[in-house]
């Protein structure tokens, strides 16, 4: 297995800046975020571009290619998390077209993964949202395929304040609806960018789904989360989620991490596996950012040895 970090909370680096980060600090691969060059506000960890897959000329991609290749460092994937299920369908649209752009430039690069949220209509129940996906993402998972690039879902909820209430932004976040959207969608290049720590505040195993989902396991995050057990206790599970818990990085939450890269050496996952940063305790400036990477990564090498 290979150790990186998804580049999204390095906000005001620039590619190489974060390509040189990375091989200063001993990482071998970067999750590289890919939205779209915007001004305005954007939700917490979003909107940060360190490839424009929109301006992406195959001069550029060769130029960026080379800089990985003397720098020792590689792309694990082409990351953009929006909801491509978005009630407002202009939004949607607008979200799926820069989904297809990101594929673009996956393919391009040779990189050949994206990692992406499936989306959710929030206010609709499961059942109708199935009803959605079949509408959705055949196109987008055949668009894809014909580039030769696999699409890998995170199971982040996206539910965790009023904004997301009631059901989320993103459906594929449980094993039982992975079982449910893999039979509507059997598609060779669709699987899971695997990230344990929203399994954590689910209450649902986050090691027996590796075993059963091993051949869709295509990318892999390593986040943690404390669930405050006092907290829980007063608001209860049926809050808004942030009322009773916390992203922290690797080794400061509830993951049993020896557990978690035990089974994925035991399924023989020995792909790409990226941290990622959403501790507010690492927030007040860039170079918190860059500690908590490196603190995360001096953990994980206890795991993960180059």
């Amino acid at each position: 297995m290979k150790l990186g970090v998804i580049t999204s909370i390095f906000d005001g680096m620039n590619f190489k800046e974060v390509v040189d980060f990375a091989a200063e600090n001993d990482l071998e691969c970067l999750e590289v975020a890919c939205w779209p060059k915007a001004e305005g506000p954007q939700r917490r960890y979003a909107g940060v571009c360190h490839i424009d897959v929109a301006g992406l000329t195959v001069e550029k991609a060769e130029e960026i290619k080379a800089y990985l290749k003397v720098k020792g460092v590689k792309i694990s994937a082409l990351a953009f998390y929006p909801n491509t299920m978005d009630a407002d369908l202009t939004k949607r649209q607008a979200n799926i077209d820069h989904l297809k752009k990101v594929i673009d430039a996956s393919a391009l690069l040779g990189v050949n993964l994206v990692t992406t949220f499936i989306g959710r209509l929030q206010d609709k129940n499961v059942e109708e949202n199935l009803e959605e996906v079949k509408k959705v993402w055949p196109p987008i998972l055949s668009y894809a395929k014909e580039k030769g690039v696999r699409v890998a879902i995170e199971n982040c909820p996206m539910l965790f304040t009023k904004d997301e209430w009631p059901g989320g932004q993103n459906l594929m976040t449980s094993p039982s609806n992975w079982r449910k959207i893999f039979e509507i969608l059997p598609f060779d290049n669709f699987g899971i960018n695997y990230d344990p720590s929203h399994f954590i505040w689910q209450q649902i195993d986050y090691i027996r789904p590796i075993y059963e989902f091993k051949d869709k396991i295509f990318h892999v995050h390593y986040k943690d989360i404390h669930v405050f057990q006092d907290k829980l206790a007063d608001v209860g599970v049926m809050a808004y989620p942030l009322e009773y818990m916390e992203p922290k990085l690797p080794g400061l939450g509830d993951v049993d991490w020896g557990r978690y890269v035990a089974a994925l050496t035991d399924i023989g996952y020995d792909g790409d596996t990226c941290i990622e940063v959403e501790d507010k305790a690492y927030e007040r400036s860039l170079d918190d950012a860059k500690r908590a990477v490196r603190q995360s990564a001096h953990y994980l090498r206890n795991f993960v040895v180059r």
